[in-house]
């Protein structure tokens, strides 16, 4: 059996001193399934001086998939959306033909301390449905399934796995999953997709005999799956579904299959004519001048982002 591919996060600043893990894309592999982008945030103490908001920003071409282990943020859009993210739930945001959205601290915790951790992915659009209009649905967490499953708490998040599924719409086959594996156990993951990775989020595991860090994303090979087996308690995060149906464009916060769309939402950004939150007087400006659009990787055996 072919071992897998490991992928080690590399440290961004969002600002204000708030760092993630980024895992994908990476050199090594640029997509699993329909996600491109995997970010592992926290944990983080919030306190009354930190200042961690993001200002409204601009998206196309993808779907945002935001999950809290810990803490709380305020979602605000520019279709007037407005949702306190909580921990369990999940909220997909449908960018489509372009949305705006910030995430702040909500008020109610403005002069409290917390931590915040959790993750927020992308997930690409298919080319069919890049120009879909936008659209966002929280899912709450007492909505989101799950059952024991040899002996490990599983949560199905998107998708379907284990008799479960999700109430969460997709646009392309997309599977999620949130799996509690207590110490000393071991865990039959199966091919539930045909591109699939595992994320240990607090602790090391073994896949197959390999041992795998804390904060390392494990690409399984093609049409496999793997048995998960870990010496402490671990909390895993399983990602995956059918592949891109091409290779991507990923510029900044924009997605799309054509290069020109890329630029296009560059020039609707910069003149103000993707929307505005309802509320909110600040953005994030477009970085770049000129803005410049990164080409998709060239292929090395797996999907391109």
């Amino acid at each position: 059996m072919t071992a897998p591919t490991l992928l080690r996060p590399h440290d961004k600043d969002l600002g204000g001193g708030f760092k993630v893990r980024r895992l994908l894309p990476a050199a090594q592999r640029r997509s699993v399934g329909p996600f491109v982008f995997f970010d592992h945030f926290g944990p983080a103490t919030e306190t009354p001086d930190t200042q961690h908001d993001v200002r409204p920003h601009p998206h196309i071409g993808l779907a945002t998939v935001t999950y809290l282990f810990e803490g709380a943020m305020m979602h605000r859009d520019s279709l007037g959306s407005v949702q306190e993210i909580l921990p369990g739930a999940i909220n997909w945001m449908t960018a489509g033909r372009g949305i705006v959205h910030s995430e702040r601290k909500p008020e109610r915790l403005r002069a409290d301390d917390y931590v915040n951790h959790g993750l927020q992915l992308w997930a690409a659009l298919p080319q069919a449905f890049e120009e879909v209009e936008p659209s966002f649905t929280h899912t709450a967490a007492d909505a989101i399934p799950e059952a024991d499953e040899q002996g490990a708490r599983v949560r199905v998040l998107i998708g379907e796995a284990f008799g479960l599924r999700s109430p969460v719409k997709t646009f392309a086959p997309t599977l999620y999953l949130d799996i509690a594996l207590p110490a000393g156990t071991s865990f039959v993951l199966p091919a539930l997709a045909p591109e699939l990775a595992v994320y240990p989020v607090d602790a090391d595991v073994r896949i197959d005999g390999v041992a795998v860090e804390a904060h390392t994303m494990a690409a399984l090979p093609a049409g496999q799956g793997a048995t998960l087996s870990a010496d402490t308690a671990v909390r895993l995060m399983v990602v995956g579904g059918a592949p891109l149906d091409g290779p991507r464009y990923i510029t900044w916060n924009f997605v799309s299959s054509r290069r020109e769309r890329i630029l296009q939402a560059g020039d609707d950004w910069a003149a103000q004519r993707m929307g505005q939150v309802p509320g909110e007087t600040e953005f994030i400006p477009l970085p770049g001048h000129p803005f410049q659009v990164q080409s998709p990787a060239p292929d090395t055996g797996t999907t391109p982002a």
